[in-house]
């Protein structure tokens, strides 16, 4: 009877005990998902699931909520940090940022980015609840979307977009599982790895690639036949790209050490080397328009010395390859970090070896064709080159600013209807927000007014060169005319004085 009644009573504390034990870990399942936890560290921390993007993407719905709770208590400034939590502490750092880019595409990043700082915006400028649920959830949205596509899922929708049209990801994952059916099948992780991190390294590196091509094709050009003076006039160059890339890795490293990588800081640094970039391109662009007149160039070549050309403008030419390739490389550095730990490893190191191999031989295309390019629209041409790529780093330099928690961003509906999301403009650097898109306006107005002004200065120059032409053919040709005149004078007078001789000697 005793025994009975003991067993009986392990038996109850068993099932108590387990009672408590499952309730403990359900409970700390629900504040693991349900909870706000500031940093992806801290949610991988709690014990929750954090082993595809689609448990980044729960995560992140963890915090937009918590936003739009303490937005909707009044309070602001707490939402911001929210978002701003949502940005650094995972979209950055997960590299949810980064692989985005490689297997959706660049301007999809953007769209992500400027998501963000539009609802950051809402807070500042004082919006409505409403206003701010609805920018949310169209973040948490397009979050969950792009995780559906990186982990090769069907993504799922969250919340409201706020649009009522289908999620352009959404529309992506769809287009890319058709033609997936239609080839097969789908791509191996091996081969998606080394898509990604090819069109990495060949997207962020093809900016700088075309500008340095362009200086060394110019200094070349400049120098003509010399192969002496073309060595002196692109080693500086070299040197500016080569350090270039060796203070990418060092600011890469630094930024990593000083825990400032994936922080509003690195967008600052970011920001700073794009808009010093503006300034250094823009001169040059337009010291090579002003000597896009072959005459122009003559009389350059004619009146400085080797040396002036070489400590003056030669090294604001290196200046500006250095800032082209420093301000891509860095990213590219920082990009491939989170790659490095991918488990094709192989494949990493193979995407960037065929960029590395495509990109240079882009930058000997540049240099082939350019030999056989007149001189009046090579430099035409390089200067606009010049001018755009101004344009477009004004315009990633000020996104860096407003990513940077610098500027508030202003983007309204009928912006972004006439300025959609899409390649072509995330590589002009033209995104739909009035704190990029005015300066650049400015920008280019300026640039229509100073090519107007140097056209007419080339087309004086022109006339003038013509002119002087016109007057020296005409100088030569009564100088050859008098010197026939001459000739013939003495013609007639040797054979009058052999007239005069044959006479007297008969």
């Amino acid at each position: 009877m005793f025994k009975a009644k003991r067993r009986i009573l392990i038996a109850r504390v068993s099932l108590l005990l387990f009672v408590f034990l499952a309730s403990f870990s359900f409970t700390n399942i629900a504040k693991a998902e349900g909870n706000y936890y500031a940093t992806w560290k801290e949610y991988k921390a709690s014990g929750a699931p954090a082993g595809t993007w689609d448990n980044v993407a729960d995560a992140m719905d963890a915090v937009f909520e918590k936003a739009k709770e303490l937005y909707e208590a009044g309070d602001s400034k707490g939402a911001y940090d929210a978002v701003n939590h949502g940005y650094y502490g995972y979209y950055e750092t997960t590299g949810f940022e980064r692989h985005t880019l490689a297997k959706i595409s660049g301007a999809r990043k953007s769209e992500v980015e400027l998501q963000f700082a539009a609802c950051k915006a809402i807070t500042k400028n004082g919006g409505s609840t409403d206003d701010f649920d609805k920018e949310v959830d169209k973040l948490k949205s397009m979050i969950r979307n792009d995780a559906g596509i990186l982990d090769g899922n069907k993504p799922k929708t969250s919340g409201k977009t706020g649009s009522g049209k289908a999620d352009e990801a959404t529309i992506r994952q769809v287009v890319e599982e058709v033609l997936a059916e239609k080839e097969g099948g789908s791509q191996s992780a091996a081969t998606a790895t080394f898509i990604a991190c090819f069109s990495i390294i060949l997207r962020e590196g093809f900016e700088a690639i075309l500008i340095v091509g362009a200086i060394i094709a110019y200094l070349m050009k400049s120098a003509g036949e010399d192969a002496e003076r073309r060595k002196k006039l692109t080693r500086p160059v070299y040197l500016g790209s080569i350090l270039g890339i060796v203070v990418s890795f060092v600011l890469a490293w630094l930024l990593e050490v000083l825990m400032l990588a994936n922080s509003a800081s690195q967008e600052i640094i970011e920001g700073l080397t794009a808009l010093t970039a503006v300034v250094v391109l823009y001169y040059v662009s337009n010291w090579m328009l002003s000597k896009s007149e072959s005459d122009a160039w003559t009389n350059y070549i004619k009146t400085k010395t080797e040396s002036s050309a070489k400590s003056g403008s030669t090294m604001a030419l290196a200046i500006t390859a250095f800032l082209a390739v420093f301000r891509e490389g860095a990213e590219v550095v920082l990009f491939f970090q989170p790659m490095l730990k991918d488990e094709n490893i192989s494949m990493v190191w193979a995407g960037l070896i065929v960029g590395f191999i495509v990109l240079i031989f882009v930058y000997y295309a540049i240099n082939a064709f350019s030999v056989r390019i007149p001189l009046r629209p090579f430099f035409t041409a390089t200067s606009i080159l010049m001018f755009i790529m101004s344009i477009s780093f004004l315009g990633a330099g000020i996104k860096e600013f407003i990513e940077g928690d610098v500027l508030v961003m202003t983007s309204p509906e009928w912006l972004s209807a006439l300025i959609p999301s899409n390649e072509f403009f995330e590589v002009l650097g033209v995104y739909p927000i009035l704190e990029t898109l005015i300066p650049q306006l400015i920008l280019l107005a300026i640039t229509v007014i100073v090519y107007l002004h140097w056209r007419k200065k080339n087309l004086v120059i022109r006339e003038e060169a013509a002119k002087k032409r016109a007057e020296e053919l005409a100088k030569k040709e009564a100088e050859a005319k008098l010197e026939e005149e001459n000739k013939l004078r003495e013609l007639i007078k040797s054979i009058v004085k052999e007239v005069i001789e044959e006479r007297a000697s008969n």
